[in-house]
Parts: structure tokens; sequence; C-alpha cells
């Protein structure tokens, strides 16, 4: 217990020194990394809530037996974007049950969406930020030579490795977000098939019950 302890004080201590040595830009870098995790972490049981609420299928196993009124009830009671789509076709049957559901599906694209241009952002932002962060550190450095004059190699050398913190940790951000994002940006993809195909396949269920 003590070791673990002393492993986590040793960690924090060297992110301290990290963010110290990294300058005033590593604070917005921070911030960016915070809200990163922070939407992913939501998106993320996003997507969960929504797998486990699949009912889609028995919605129009009911359509094509022809029991609307079961399958409207099961839609209803259903979280995920696909039941909702297909509850709102029922509903419109007999006006436009296409316009209904492509209506629906472009609220539930942008609910599943949610988010991810901060992703984006954070992405372009994080290593811009270090690249900022760098330039200013250099500056800094070389305003220390200009001082201590070029006698003392280990101030270039030392304000040059702590002016790198800031891209270093820039690109590190902008990696983990961007593993994350490209995911989630699969995931809507993937439902945007899904809704596409089962909207499809509703028209024709109700199509046949109309002939």
């Amino acid at each position: 217990m003590l070791d673990f302890l002393s492993i986590v004080a040793n960690a924090g201590h060297n992110l301290l020194w990290i963010v110290i040595k990294g300058g005033l830009v590593m604070i917005p870098l921070l911030v960016s990394s915070i809200i990163a995790l922070t939407v992913t972490v939501e998106r993320l049981w996003f997507w969960r809530r929504v797998r486990s609420q699949k009912s889609s299928q028995t919605i129009l196993t009911l359509v094509g037996e022809g029991d609307l009124p079961q399958a409207m009830q099961v839609a209803s009671a259903s979280r995920h974007p696909a039941a909702r789509v297909l509850g709102a076709g029922i509903a419109g049957k007999h006006l436009a049950p296409s316009a209904a559901m492509q209506a629906a599906a472009q609220s539930e694209l942008n609910q599943a969406r949610r988010y991810l241009p901060i992703l984006d952002t954070v992405i372009t932002l994080a290593p811009l930020l270090g690249l900022l962060g760098t330039i200013t550190g250099m500056i800094s450095a070389f305003g220390i030579v200009s001082e201590a004059g070029l006698g003392q190699p280990h101030a270039i050398t030392g304000g040059i490795a702590e002016a790198l913190i800031a891209t270093a940790t820039g690109l590190l951000i902008a990696i983990m977000t961007l593993i994350p994002y490209t995911y989630l940006r699969s995931k809507v993809e993937q439902l945007t098939d899904v809704l596409e195909e089962q909207a499809t396949r509703l028209e024709l269920l109700l199509g046949k019950r109309e002939e």
C-alpha cells in the first residue's frame, strides 16, 4: 500500500513538474484534455445505453404480423434511435411515413453526433497550442542565452528541452483524442446505415398492408 501511494505521489510530482516547465500554455492544454476525456466518457456511455435498448427487429416483426398498436408501444418504450424512427413512421402511416422517419432520423443522428465537434476542435487545437508553447519557450531560452552567454551550454539545452514539453503534450492530447473520435464517428456512420435500412423495411411492410 505504501509503495502504491509512493508511486502515485511521484507521478503527481512529475506531472506538476511538467506543467510548470511547459509554461502557461500548459493550462489550456490541460483544460482541453479534461474536456476531451469528459466528452469521450459521455459519448461512450450514450452508445452503451443505445446498444442495450435495441428493439427495432421486434417492431418490424410486429408490423409484419399486423399488430401496429403493440409495435407502437414497443417503439415508445425503447430508447434506441432506430426504434424511435420506426415509431415516427408508424405514427405517420396515414400521412407521410417516409417524411416522418426522415425527420426523426435527422434528429436522432444529431443526438448521436453531439459533442463530436468539440473533440475535432481539441484534435486541431492541441498541437497548435503545443507549438505556441514551444515558440514562447524558445524565445525565453534564447533570452537566457543572451544574458548568460554561450559559455553555459546547459542553459541552452535545458531551455530547449523545457520548451519542447508543450509540443509533446499537445501532440499526445491530439493523438489520444483522435482514437475515440474516429471510433465515435464510425458509430454514427453505422447508425446512419441502420436507420436507412430499417426505415426502408418499414416502408415496404406498410406498403404491403395497404395493398
